[in-house]
């Protein structure tokens, strides 16, 4: 797969089939963290999540508070929650070895939850630690933008050797490509440490957000051109033909191979693959932001409000649609293009993706749309989480 039999291409593919192994374990203890455990939704300072009293001025905050309504007249959706019954609360920075500093399963957020396995598992936990050796968020000298700006350099340089001719400069494009995808994780650390921000968040709205995806896009135009460009100066062939021989000494029939793929075949999947970034990236997006609003606001709801928000937090179903999200973001089709690169597969991966790839996006947005719906009128319609003494 990624090349001649060698001791090498099998130590790479041991270690590929190891971080898939990681991957599914974290997620597993994801899964395990987000049931068991508080989630903190107060990400602006370091306590735990706590209801402000509108009605006693006497104490600042109070424990939230437990509700089981009754949801027997609740239709759809509702009919098949319960709200848990109250119990002790535990706090997983209570139980776990690691610290919250470097783990990515303390600070569990609605954009940690939908982030793709690389960055979420590998790239987060490493821009903390190398900001903490380095210094970066306590220097007043480098901003996260000047680091937006520069891993767009590094997106470049990768892109002129993903165009290259030899397989070597090609895995070192990718290789360049994962620190700028790394730099892009640091940004945003640097500026979430900057605001005490807690865990993974999307800062909607701001000149950091709109900055960070600018420089996401040009970074993924770069090495978009450089696969077109590879391709182009590079063209696969579509197959082979078998031609029988008459003459009589070879009696074996001969394998030919067609005529390379045209520039313009070359182009065709090159768009189709950029739209399934596009696409991909638009709905992702989104989703942070809807979600985040509907789940992690606490402007204007009530106790029970906040309490079915949590329920929906922890909810399988919801699980289930931010976990389909990590493995069709624009994150992980990136690691896939790349790992295609690398593994000199690029054609065959453009080519077996150039119409599942929607298909699968659709549905998932298709999901996704019908879960935000239900959740919504549960939250903020619902019998259930509406009509709760408070």
């Amino acid at each position: 797969m990624i090349g001649p039999s060698s001791q090498i291409s099998k130590i790479l593919l041991t270690l590929l089939f190891l971080l898939i192994i990681f991957y599914v374990f974290m997620d597993v203890e994801l899964y395990l963290r987000i049931h068991n455990y508080v989630i903190d939704r107060n990400y602006h300072i370091n306590t735990t999540t706590t209801l402000l009293s509108s009605s006693s001025s006497s104490s600042s905050t109070l424990e939230p508070i437990q509700y089981q309504p009754n949801l027997a007249t609740d239709q759809g959706f509702s009919r098949s929650l319960k709200l848990p019954t109250a119990e002790k609360e535990h706090h997983y920075e209570d139980y776990t070895w690691i610290s919250c500093d470097i783990n990515p399963l303390c600070h569990v957020t609605v954009k940690a939850i939908l982030l793709d396995h690389t960055n979420h598992y590998l790239f987060a936990p490493l821009a903390t630690i190398f900001d903490n050796v380095v210094g970066i968020s306590a220097s007043t000298f480098i901003t996260p933008n000047m680091i937006s700006f520069f891993h767009v350099l590094v997106a470049c340089v990768s892109g002129k050797l993903v165009a290259s001719d030899s397989l070597g400069y090609r895995r070192l494009g990718v290789l360049l490509f994962q620190i700028r995808t790394f730099l892009d994780d640091l940004d945003g650390h640097v500026a979430r440490v900057r605001k005490h921000i807690r865990g993974e968040r999307s800062e909607v709205g701001t000149s950091g957000y709109y900055v960070d995806g600018l420089c996401d896009g040009l970074g993924c135009i770069a090495l978009i051109l450089g696969i077109f460009f590879y391709l182009k100066n590079n063209p696969p062939r579509r197959g082979y033909s078998i031609i029988p021989m008459s003459d009589t000494k070879t009696p074996e029939p001969t394998m030919i191979p067609k005529m390379k793929a045209t520039t313009r075949k070359v182009a065709k999947n090159v768009i189709s693959f950029t739209g399934q970034l596009l696409l991909s990236s638009t709905a992702w997006n989104r989703y942070i932001a809807v979600y985040q609003n509907m789940l992690e606001g606490q402007k204007d709801v009530s106790s029970s409000q906040y309490q079915c928000q949590t329920y929906i937090f922890k909810s399988t179903l919801f699980f289930c649609v931010a976990w389909m999200w990590r493995i069709v973001n624009v994150h992980a089709l990136l690691h896939c293009v790349l790992l295609s690169i690398f593994c000199d597969k690029l054609w065959d991966f453009l080519r077996a993706i150039r119409y599942s790839g929607y298909i699968i996006l659709l549905v998932a947005i298709c999901l996704t749309e019908m879960h935000i719906l239900e959740a919504q009128n549960y939250i903020f319609h619902s019998a259930a989480c509406s009509n709760i003494s408070q």
